[in-house]
């Protein structure tokens, strides 16, 4: 789904280091002494009157649904706006309804119901004209979406997506016309799949199916997401945006379920310093830390109340540009020198899981999926050195890029001791979010030779994470292509039999992680969820994609 920023709070580097010197990045060590940081959090009525802040880490590269990639826009835009449906509860995660009541499912036709109470804040209702609007401005090749592939299961997006405009050329107009997106009537959507595809619904939550409101879009252009021209139709509205200092959103009178909303402000302070955000907290000024904190607190911070952690459907991984490292041998040899185990244990600490593949392991067939054990928990350094050994011109000096939020220095550091012992000298570059973004690409820049990166699941199926790498996918930053796993996907897309769609599933995996495969990514763990959440903050809750849902928080 969307590409986090952080590595979420960590622990203590310094052990991590010695230990991984110590043991040849073998393995763990004990962690050490930790300060004696007080997290309490706003107390009861310092933010009253129906008022949360949190802290954030960076500023949203973009509020428009068709074009936000990220966890912090994707947080605003979700709580701005109706999904076409929310999910239920983990495990099961089921869709519930939001802007589609009700829905009917027959082979490869879903046709959606809509409410006919929702209105956007400029006062027209919101109908099926809306959704297909949107729906096919973010699949237009005139947006650039990166998310745009999410609309591939539908007939004719892809084509659309793919084709050349201009004026001279009409093949656009024609292809638009062939998309199986359609309204019969005022409340009804008709989507025409390419198969039968049992996420479908459950994929209709994310964020890039959110219809925009065409007349907005209309007179502001690129514009229209800036506070007095947006026009969105969910619980809270953008009253106030400071680029780069901090948001504020208002309850919204109109909302079609106002009165179960509890809160009626929500101040978005962002702070991509965690140490500043662990003072705010600490000293009332938030209510919520949602940016993270020093990696040496994180011992303290968890014996806190004010500690809450969440499981997740996500990955933290390592992106090799294979144009500048181009020998699969030198990919692998760097992704089995990585010590999972010890990241986990004394960096990350907050129950994040060794990742040696990029499905995770809470994903349904992940014991088929993941069977290719190639990579493991901890670091094979002889294997490393063996794999190495067989670059006939291996690349020796390597930058690493990462965004500036709590925990990815640290990260970054484990590995460049780790990468030293193959005879890789990497640079480590911390930049900003949005200069980060642009240096992914994709494609990358040219000067990047490994980037970090995260992915939090849209949805509950394998394809989700998958998916990323093909050919041309806009969240694939890689430069990797591989025409025999595009086409294992594309037959798992059509698959209905459940454990056959695992075992091509499991294909792909092996050409992404296998030990026959180009290792295209280095997995690093799996990720949980964790914040420092003030104790007169109740119902703060994300599910396992990371979406944080403020219809049911309150505060007092």
């Amino acid at each position: 789904m969307r590409k986090p920023r952080f590595a979420w709070p960590l622990g203590l580097v310094a052990v991590l280091f010695l230990a991984l010197v110590a043991a040849g990045c073998g393995g763990g060590g004990s962690s050490g002494s930790n300060n004696n940081a007080t997290t309490t959090g706003g107390s009861a009525g310092s933010a009253s009157g129906g008022t949360i802040r949190i802290a954030i880490g960076s500023e949203p590269p973009s509020l428009d649904p068709g074009l936000a990639t990220d966890t912090t826009s994707a947080f605003v835009v979700l709580n701005t706006n109706v999904p076409i449906v929310y999910l239920g509860p983990a495990p099961d995660l089921k869709p519930e309804p939001a802007l589609a009541t009700s829905w009917d499912t027959s082979g490869k036709t879903v046709t959606l119901h809509l409410r006919k109470d929702v209105k956007w804040t400029n006062g027209d209702p919101v109908t099926s004209a809306d959704v297909v609007y949107s729906w096919l401005r973010t699949i237009s090749p005139q947006l650039g979406a990166d998310y745009a592939y999410q609309f591939y299961g539908i007939q004719g997006a892809q084509e659309y997506n793919s084709c050349k405009p201009s004026a001279a050329n009409q093949q656009c107009d024609t292809l638009k016309n062939k998309v199986g997106i359609s309204a019969p009537d005022k409340y009804t959507v008709k989507v025409e799949l390419t198969s039968p595809q049992p996420w479908f619904l459950q994929q209709l939550s994310h964020t890039s199916f959110i219809p925009v409101n065409k007349t907005a879009v209309d007179k502001y252009g690129a514009k229209w997401t800036e506070p007095g021209h947006i026009v969105t139709d969910g619980p809270f509205m953008l009253k106030q945006w400071k680029h780069d200092a901090s948001l504020m959103l208002v309850k919204n009178p109109d909302y079609y379920d106002a009165s179960s909303v509890k809160l009626q402000t929500v101040k978005l302070n962002i702070i991509p310093d965690g140490s500043t955000a662990e003072q705010a907290f600490n000293a009332g000024n938030v209510d919520v830390n949602e940016t993270g904190w020093p990696p040496s607190d994180t011992p303290s911070i968890k014996n806190t109340p004010a500690y809450q952690q969440f499981p997740s459907l996500g990955i933290y991984y390592y992106g090799f540009n294979v144009k500048v490292i181009t020998d699969p041998n030198q990919r692998k040899a760097m992704a089995l020198a990585i010590d999972r185990k010890t990241i986990v244990d004394h960096i990350t600490q907050t129950g994040q899981v060794p990742a040696t593949n990029l499905s995770p392991a809470g994903i349904p067939g992940a014991s088929t999926i993941n069977s290719d054990k190639f990579l493991k928990p901890t670091a094979d350094m002889t294997l490393a050195k063996q794999y190495m050994a067989k670059v006939s011109n291996p690349v020796k000096s390597i930058n690493l890029i990462f965004n500036n939020a709590p925990g990815h220095k640290e990260i970054a550091t484990a590995i460049q001791a780790q990468w030293k012992q193959l005879g890789i000298n990497v640079t480590l570059k911390q930049m900003d979010w949005p200069q980060f973004l642009k240096f992914l690409g994709p494609p990358p820049d040219a000067s990047v030779g490994v980037y970090r990166n995260g992915w939090i699941a849209d949805f509950p199926d394998d394809i989700n994470f998958l998916s990323i790498f093909q050919c041309g996918s806009g969240n694939n930053n890689t430069n990797w292509c591989n025409k025999q796993y595009d086409n294992l996907l594309k037959q798992a897309t059509a698959e209905q039999d459940q454990q056959k769609r695992y075992d091509l599933y499991q294909q792909a995996e092996a050409l992404l992680t296998g030990k026959n495969g180009d290792m295209p990514i280095a997995p690093i763990y799996w990720y949980t969820f964790a914040y420092q959440v003030a104790q007169n903050v109740h119902g703060w809750n994300t599910n396992p994609m990371d979406e944080i849902d403020l219809r049911t928080v309150s505060i007092g």
